[in-house]
C-alpha cells in the first residue's frame, strides 16, 4: 500500500520539471499522472475478482514484479509517450497491489481486526503519499527527474521479498467452488472509465469530443449494469449498486479524493511559479498535508469509536470546506505559511472523514461482501483522483492560461483561486449528500428499533 501510494505522489512534484524536459504543456504532462491512475481505476475491481479465482498471493506477487519492471522503463524513457506508456504499466501493477492488499485486510477484518487493519492501511497510504513529494523534490535537485522512477526499483524488490515471505499461501479451490470471471463486465467497466478519463482531458475538457466521450461513458455504464444483471457471477453485485447509502458514501469518497488531488497536481505549479520555491522546497511543503494525515489517522479512528461515524464524517467535511475557502482567496503575499495552514486543516478534515466513512462502509458490509466493497471503495477513491488530476488541472490551466510553465505570477494565482472555488462547490455538495444520507440511515435505524 505504501509503495503504490508513493508511485502516485512522487511523480506529481516532478510535473514542472518534466514539462520543461520534454518541452510540453500542462495538459500533456498531466498524463504522466493520469495514465497511472487510470490503469489502477479501470482494473482494480477486476483484479480483485481475478485474485479470488486464481490466487491472491500469486497475483499480488506478479503485480509487484510488474510495478518494479515498469519503474525501470519509466526511468529510461526517451520521450513523453514512452513515459506515459510505462506509467500505465506501472499502474497495472499498482492495481494488483492496492486491490489485493485491501482484500487481505478484509480477510483479517472477518476475524475481528477491521478497525486496526483499515487504520494501518490508511496510515501506510498517507506515509507513502507524504514521502513522495519530499523524496521526489530531493531526487530532482540531486539527480534529475529520472531518479523519481529509478528509486522505486529497489523498493519494489524489497516489497516483493516481504510479500513472498510474509503472505499466506493461496488456498486450493475445488472444481465445484470455481465461478466464472465476468470478462464482459470487466471490459465494459474498463471502456467506460477510459472514456470518462479521456472526456476530462482531451482538448482541455470543454469541446464536442468531450461531450461525445461522456455520452459514451454513460452508455457504457448502462451496458455494464445490464451485463451484470445477466451474468452468473457479476463483477459488482447489483444489490450493492441499488444501495443508496452505499452510493452516497462512495460518492462522497470520490468528491473528497477529487479535492485532495488538486493539492498535489496544482500545488507544485503554485509553489514553484507563484512563490518561486526550488523543487526540494516544493516537495517539503507538499509533504506537510500527507504527513498530517499519517499522524492523525489513529486519533481519527479512536474518535470514530467514541463519537460514531455519522458525526465525525460530517465534521470532517465541514473542516475541509472551511479550509478550502482560504485557498480560493489566497494572496501570494501570504507566502508558504498562508498555503500550509489551510492545507493542514484540509488534511485533518479528510482524515476524519476517511476514518468515519471507511469504518461505516466496512462495518455494514456482509462478511461475504467485504472484498467487493473494499474494491468499490478503492474504485471510488481512484475515480476521484482521476477527476482531480484532469478536471482540476483543466480548471487551473484555464485560469492561468494555456502555457502554465511560463505563466506569470498573477496568472498562476488566478488559476489557483478558480480551482479551489470549484473545490468549495464540490465539498458543499458532498456535505449535503452526506447529511441527507446519514439522516435517512438514522431514520431507518429508529424505525427498526421501534
Amino acid at each position: 500500500m505504501l509503495l503504490s501510494s508513493l508511485g502516485t505522489s512522487i511523480a506529481n512534484v516532478g510535473l514542472p520539471a518534466l514539462a520543461q524536459a520534454f518541452g510540453v504543456r500542462f495538459g500533456q504532462v498531466q498524463w504522466i499522472v493520469l495514465a497511472y491512475l487510470l490503469a489502477i481505476t479501470t482494473l482494480i475491481v477486476g483484479v480483485g475478482r481475478l485474485g479470488d479465482l486464481t490466487g491472491r498471493r500469486r497475483l499480488l506477487l506478479a503485480g509487484i514484479a510488474l510495478f518494479t519492471a515498469a519503474s525501470i522503463l519509466c526511468g529510461l524513457a526517451p520521450t513523453l509517450p514512452w513515459l506515459i506508456a510505462a506509467r500505465a504499466l506501472q499502474g497495472l501493477g499498482a492495481a494488483a497491489m492496492m486491490g489485493l492488499t485491501m482484500s487481505f485486510a478484509a480477510g483479517a477484518a472477518s476475524k475481528g481486526g477491521s478497525g486496526s487493519a483499515m487504520g494501518l492501511l490508511g496510515t501506510m497510504s498517507a506515509v507513502g503519499t507524504a514521502l513522495g513529494p519530499t523524496l521526489g523534490g530531493v531526487l530532482i535537485g540531486a539527480a534529475g527527474w529520472r531518479a523519481l522512477f529509478f528509486i522505486t526499483t529497489p523498493l519494489g524488490i524489497v516489497t516483493w521479498l516481504l510479500a513472498y515471505r510474509g503472505l499466506p499461501a493461496d488456498v486450493a479451490r475445488l472444481d465445484g467452488e470455481r465461478t466464472g470471471f465476468d470478462a464482459i463486465g470487466t471490459l465494459l467497466l474498463t471502456l467506460t472509465l477510459g472514456a470518462y478519463a479521456l472526456a476530462m482531458t482531451v482538448g482541455g475538457g470543454f469541446g464536442a469530443p468531450n461531450l461525445a466521450l461522456l455520452l459514451a461513458a454513460a452508455v457504457g455504464a448502462c451496458l455494464f449494469v445490464r451485463a451484470g444483471a445477466k451474468a452468473a457471477s457479476p463483477l459488482i453485485p447489483l444489490a450493492l449498486l441499488r444501495d443508496r447509502l452505499l452510493g452516497a458514501r462512495l460518492g462522497t469518497t470520490a468528491l473528497m479524493s477529487t479535492v485532495m488531488m488538486a493539492t498535489l497536481v496544482v500545488g507544485p505549479f503554485y509553489l514553484s511559479r507563484a512563490l518561486g520555491l526550488a523543487p526540494a522546497a516544493v516537495g517539503l511543503v507538499l509533504s506537510a498535508g500527507p504527513l498530517v494525515a499519517a499522524l492523525s489517522g489513529v486519533p481519527a479512528g479512536r474518535l470514530v469509536e467514541r463519537a460514531g461515524t455519522a458525526g465525525v464524517a460530517i465534521a470532517g467535511l465541514a473542516l475541509m470546506l472551511g479550509a478550502s475557502v482560504p485557498f480560493a482567496l489566497l494572496p501570494v503575499s501570504s507566502g508558504v505559511p498562508g498555503y500550509v495552514a489551510p492545507l493542514v486543516v484540509l488534511t485533518i478534515g479528510y482524515a476524519l472523514f476517511q476514518a468515519a466513512n471507511n469504518t461505516a462502509l466496512m462495518d455494514t458490509a456482509g462478511a461475504n461482501q467485504r472484498g467487493v466493497v473494499a474494491s468499490m471503495l478503492n474504485l471510488a477513491r481512484n475515480l476521484g483522483l482521476v477527476t482531480g488530476a484532469s478536471l482540476m488541472g483543466a480548471v487551473f490551466a484555464f485560469g492561468a492560461g494555456t502555457d502554465t510553465v511560463a505563466a506569470p505570477l498573477e496568472a498562476v494565482a488566478a488559476g489557483m483561486h478558480r480551482t479551489f472555488a470549484l473545490a468549495c462547490a464540490l465539498l458543499a455538495t458532498a456535505l449535503v449528500i452526506a447529511w441527507r444520507a446519514e439522516r435517512a440511515q438514522a431514520g431507518r435505524e429508529q424505525k427498526q428499533q421501534t
